[in-house]
């Protein structure tokens, strides 16, 4: 075993243990769980590693890196997510290899999603992002009175399938190092999304730093970077 892959695999075991006893602690089975590594800025010999490893979720941020990466890894068992704040421009390429695309948060993107899936013959799966800081944290995301008018668009676009709700722990206002309440508050959310499409079951929240709280709140997915890749240096 290499040097990187005995790495990753004790970091991987390290994370996987710590979602079990969050699964514990809050009463849930292990499997209503799904880990997603955050690889990027890592390259695809990582996640040609972590495939072997039995990851099958992986996310990336920036088409530029997630393209050439996924291509690279298109032999591969994994399914991938694009979490990142999503411009127009880069839909095309996107739909080419993400299958589930967790950042729409403006009709604009689901009208061109919807466009590109069709013409890729792709089923896309979305996630509507939700802002918990009233949209001031510069990281996207629709506050949660447009939860509803956005989901009902992505619903009824062909070529795109409702998955679920998505949010990041904000770093202002009322949810500010309030991690668990502002995962509390995505739950209460999805609840009410499912009212009205109850196969929308997906919750993706927590990260490195707080997967314990998200899981603890009920998230059916948690987004894990550098726990298990470690703290990579800024490029540039």
């Amino acid at each position: 075993m290499t040097d990187r892959k005995t790495e990753l695999a004790t970091n991987l075991a390290k994370v996987e243990e710590r979602i079990t006893a969050a699964c514990v602690a809050a009463g849930r089975k292990r499997e209503e769980v799904t880990l997603i590594v955050v690889t990027k800025t890592y390259p695809a010999g990582d996640v040609r590693i972590l495939s072997e490893l039995g990851v099958r979720h992986v996310a990336e941020n920036r088409d530029q890196d997630a393209a050439p990466k996924a291509a690279a890894c298109s032999d591969l068992p994994l399914t991938w997510h694009f979490v990142g704040q999503l411009q127009t421009n880069k839909v095309r390429s996107v739909v080419g290899y993400a299958d589930v695309v967790q950042s729409v948060d403006r009709a604009r993107l689901v009208t061109a999603l919807s466009k590109e899936a069709v013409r890729a013959e792709r089923e896309v799966g979305c996630l509507i992002q939700v802002a918990l800081d009233a949209g001031a944290g510069g990281r996207g995301g629709v506050v949660p009175q447009g939860i509803e008018e956005l989901a009902d668009l992505v619903a009824g676009a062909p070529g795109l399938r409702l998955d679920g709700l998505m949010t990041v722990a904000p770093l202002t206002g009322e949810y500010a190092g309030r991690e668990q309440a502002a995962f509390e508050r995505l739950m209460d959310l999805s609840t009410d999304l499912r009212r009205a499409h109850p196969a929308a079951t997906m919750v993706s929240a927590g990260m490195s730093a707080d997967l314990e709280q998200a899981v603890a709140a009920g998230a059916t997915h948690v987004r894990v970077g550098t726990a298990v890749l470690g703290v990579r240096p800024r490029l540039g």
